[in-house]
């Protein structure tokens, strides 16, 4: 099922282990836009910050918001991003550099995202950094343009939830009446 919509510019956001790589491909494959994987932006020095279990600042994430912001100002046909995006002034940057960007919010427990964490050893996160991803995370459920849904879903679900949500927000308004 690929709808197509134009210029759909969405991220997918949470903390780690919330699944935002699957749902993110899930969802690319079904509007029909490419899939940008945020960590795949990530500086070596970021990297190897997260695989030491060493959490990021802001500042080490500025460099990293910035190449990101400009991968969504070269998708302006479509794209969907998968980012931590954790702080509102992170999402705000990103907004600034896409105008009518939508963020879909994967919320789940901190004993939920250990979980996760834990069952992929290979990932560059360790789960000692979760902790510190919830404390950074300010819930962006109140900002427009925003759907929470339950990580814990299954990606299925998920994935139709979001195509609905993105359908409804460019369908023609006559249509929507």
């Amino acid at each position: 099922m690929n709808i197509r919509p134009e210029n759909t510019l969405l991220v997918v956001m949470g903390v780690a282990g919330c699944g935002k790589s699957s749902l993110g491909q899930r969802c690319a494959a079904s509007l029909g836009v490419p899939l940008l994987e945020g960590d795949d932006f990530h500086s070596a020095g970021n990297v190897a910050k997260m695989r030491s279990g060493t959490p990021l600042s802001d500042e080490d994430r500025s460099a990293w918001l910035d190449t990101l912001a400009e991968q969504l100002k070269a998708h302006p046909q479509g794209v969907v991003l998968t980012c931590s995006a954790l702080k509102q002034r992170y999402r705000d940057r990103l907004r600034s550099a896409a105008p009518g960007l939508r963020f879909v919010f994967l919320d789940l427990t901190q004993e939920q995202a250990r979980a996760r964490v834990a069952a992929r050893p290979a990932h560059l996160f360790p789960v000692s950094l979760v902790a510190s991803q919830f404390a950074a995370l300010e819930d962006p459920s109140q900002e427009p343009g925003v759907l929470r849904l339950d990580a814990i879903e299954p990606l299925e679900q998920l994935a139709a939830s979001v195509v609905r949500w993105v359908q409804a927000a460019t369908a023609p308004l006559e249509a929507r009446s």
